[in-house]
């Protein structure tokens, strides 16, 4: 679980944001500003009800733009906020402010719509279920959004190709013989995931050693099956399609987890404002 992000982290993500949006001439609006070195007050609104996440990268383009910026939380990563409630205060340069403001916001509104959107899944499945990320993230941003993910109640799954073997359908379709890939994979004593199909590709993994079955795309009358057959020898997860309207009867059936990519690849950006005085 990733329940703390590093502040290395933070700092380099936001910085490759910012030179994102200033280079190469910085903020040429906010330039023309006559009093851009006044101090200035400013608050952040939440403008819908959700989960809040993100706050540090935040506060960061903030202070990495004005050293002078005071960033103040009024509630913490993971809060439950209703539209209209201010989630921060800045005092700052106004021009700190200004040329800070939509990165910060950027940040701020994906973390956040990841939270609240995993929030969703999981107030709609059965209790006992993990609901899990994948690896269907943005590229570079998978600790930001791994860690939204948690903080809106879900769970992590591996967070690269290096944490553990997952042995998927085109693994399968490389090595021909499923039963002898798992042995081999069993010999490196790495947690190991095998995806399975149906019932017959089940059978073939059956018995031997390893920790946890990932069934994919599957009719919940063929998962529930499975399941029996599994006898709880494994943990178990589902994958594939699932979405806010099926997710409680895909819970329904007792597997362990269930994995969702859509809560980090197509979740919407959580919408705040910004506003001055």
């Amino acid at each position: 679980m990733v329940s703390k992000v590093n502040q290395n982290y933070i700092n380099s993500i936001v910085k490759q944001a910012l030179n994102e949006d200033l280079r190469p001439s910085g903020d040429i609006t906010t330039q023309l500003i006559n009093f851009r070195d006044k101090k200035a007050k400013a608050k952040i609104i939440a403008k819908q009800n959700g989960i809040i996440a993100g706050l540090d990268f935040c506060k960061a383009a903030f202070k990495n733009i004005g050293g002078e910026c005071v960033f103040s939380k009024k509630i913490n990563d993971g809060s439950k906020v209703k539209k209209g409630k201010v989630i921060a205060t800045i005092i700052a340069k106004t021009k700190t402010i200004l040329t800070a403001e939509r990165t910060a916001l950027n940040f701020l509104g994906h973390a956040s719509g990841i939270a609240t959107l995993t929030n969703e899944f999981v107030n709609r499945s059965n209790k006992r279920i993990k609901i899990c990320c994948t690896r269907k993230t943005t590229p570079n941003l998978r600790l930001l959004e791994k860690y939204a993910v948690q903080k809106g109640g879900g769970f992590n799954h591996r967070f690269n190709l290096s944490d553990e073997i997952m042995i998927k359908d085109n693994h399968i379709n490389a090595e021909t013989n499923l039963n002898a890939f798992v042995k081999k994979a069993i010999k490196t004593k790495k947690i190991i995931t095998v995806e399975i199909e149906s019932v017959s590709q089940l059978k073939q993994v059956l018995g031997l050693k390893f920790n946890r079955i990932l069934f994919d795309n599957m009719s919940l009358p063929v998962l529930r099956k499975c399941l029996k057959l599994c006898a709880n020898r494994y943990e178990t997860e589902y994958s594939g399609n699932v979405n806010l309207k099926n997710v409680k009867k895909i819970s329904n059936t007792r597997v362990n987890r269930i994995s969702i990519g859509s809560i980090t690849h197509s979740a919407k950006t959580f919408d705040f404002t910004l506003m001055l005085g």
